[in-house]
């Protein structure tokens, strides 16, 4: 029987299953670095707000402590997001005819909440308590990055479980003494590698990484 296919058929043969490899590593590669991409977590990204505060202005420059606005941070799972009233404990004194505060001042007025948007906002199927992680000595710099240099609020951490796990895979890495929990320039006086177990057995922190602990 005459030979159908010619003896070089076999390199074209090789050759296309090594471009459909390399093809579907690419897409591969693609999805992952998309799905990474501030596009997908929003990390570093300013979202936009009915008023352009700035944490940088308010925690470095003035001095407000986290806990003046975000006054359940301690005791609820939620951190607070503080009512016009606040606001206005300042502002109905200090630039108080300022046009981007009009906002701020409508609210007051009307009694209707301004509608912010969530910069760290959780999928529902993910359960996190804010006192446990601030009463173990996690900081809010820990997840929130360096508050007190950002003009405009963002993301600085993907929120992704892999982030989640690494913290609580290796607690002692990230804890710090619980009256540093809100210091925003807080350097440790000893190594972490020496200061972080001491403060685990000392808070008797557990690493917890079951599923049920977040997906309940």
């Amino acid at each position: 029987m005459a030979q159908i296919f010619r003896p070089s058929t076999n390199y074209v043969a090789k050759g296309s299953i090594a471009v459909a490899l390399l093809v579907i590593g690419g897409l591969g590669a693609a999805l992952y670095a998309i799905n990474r991409s501030p596009y997908v977590t929003n990390v570093d990204v300013h979202r936009e707000q009915p008023v352009p505060f700035s944490h940088k202005h308010h925690v470095q420059g003035i001095g407000i402590d986290c806990r003046y606005c975000h006054t359940s941070v301690e005791k609820s799972s939620f951190a607070g997001i503080p009512p016009t009233e606040t606001c206005m404990s300042c502002h109905s004194q200090i630039w108080s005819d300022a046009p981007m505060l009009e906002p701020v001042r409508e609210s007051f007025r009307s009694g209707r909440s301004l509608k912010w948007t969530r910069v760290h906002d959780l999928p529902g199927f993910v359960y996190f308590n804010h006192s446990i992680h601030v009463n173990k000595g996690m900081a809010c710099a820990v997840c929130h990055g360096r508050v007190d240099q950002m003009p405009l609020m963002y993301q600085k951490n993907t929120l992704f479980m892999e982030w989640c796990l690494d913290c609580h895979r290796a607690p002692e890495q990230f804890i710090r003494p619980k009256e540093k929990v809100f210091d925003m320039e807080y350097t440790p006086a000893e190594p972490q590698d020496v200061l972080g177990p001491k403060l685990v057995a000392e808070y008797k922190v557990r690493k917890l990484t079951d599923c049920s602990v977040c997906h309940r």
